[in-house]
């Protein structure tokens, strides 16, 4: 039952990320498509892409990393388990969570602005405390060292309070960011992990 539950989310949170990708696909040729006055419609779309505030530099510079740790955290679960319901959700978040971060790198370099870091040591005030769901390289070390049942209970906790740092993060983005494209995945992310947490609650048992 569980296992037809994970498959079910992992299966809504690509589609998720499809519905997303071929709205921005059909915009995109509706834009090109047509005479003058559609070229300046995709001239103003093109402009409201370029459109973006602080907020949204912010939610790309630090949601990359944070994207960086889920994938990192999702590749542990090969070899460390047999249970597929964790193995379908790591799948799943992979699957999701670095198209993003290829899409937040191409949005910082267009806006001119420094690239995400991959650095944790530069993401000061990233951690526990601040409410962003960061693991500390202890917690990592920590889980790269389980398997098995203990693996799963880890896995599932640290990857619960993750995902809640990344919704409280999309969040602001919602409320404060200018850029549509931003803005849009910010809502994704929301929905899409909110489902993960879910899921993995019920795992927890």
């Amino acid at each position: 039952m569980r296992t037809k539950l994970v498959a079910a989310l992992a299966t809504a949170t690509v589609s998720a990320f499809l519905v997303v990708g071929c709205s921005s696909d059909s915009s995109s040729d509706s834009a090109t498509a047509g005479s003058s006055s559609s070229s300046a419609s995709s001239s103003a779309s093109a402009n409201a892409s370029a459109e973006f505030n602080d907020a949204d530099v912010m939610f790309a510079q630090m949601m990359y990393p944070h994207h960086e740790q889920a994938v990192e955290m999702a590749a542990m679960a090969e070899g460390r388990t047999d249970n597929p319901d964790i193995l379908t959700l790591a799948s799943a978040i992979e699957a999701a969570q670095q198209p993003e971060m290829d899409r937040m790198t191409a949005w910082l370099a267009e806006w001119g602005q420094p690239a995400p870091s991959s650095d944790m040591g530069e993401m000061s005030g990233m951690d526990h405390s601040s409410g962003m769901g960061m693991m500390s390289q202890q917690d990592m070390d920590a889980l790269t060292a389980l398997s098995g049942a203990e693996f799963d209970r880890q896995w599932l906790t640290m990857m619960i309070a993750h995902h809640t740092g990344a919704i409280e993060m999309a969040n602001v983005e919602i409320a404060d960011g200018s850029n549509a494209d931003a803005q849009e995945m910010a809502r994704t992310i929301v929905a899409t992990q909110q489902q993960e947490v879910d899921t993995m609650r019920a795992l927890l048992g």
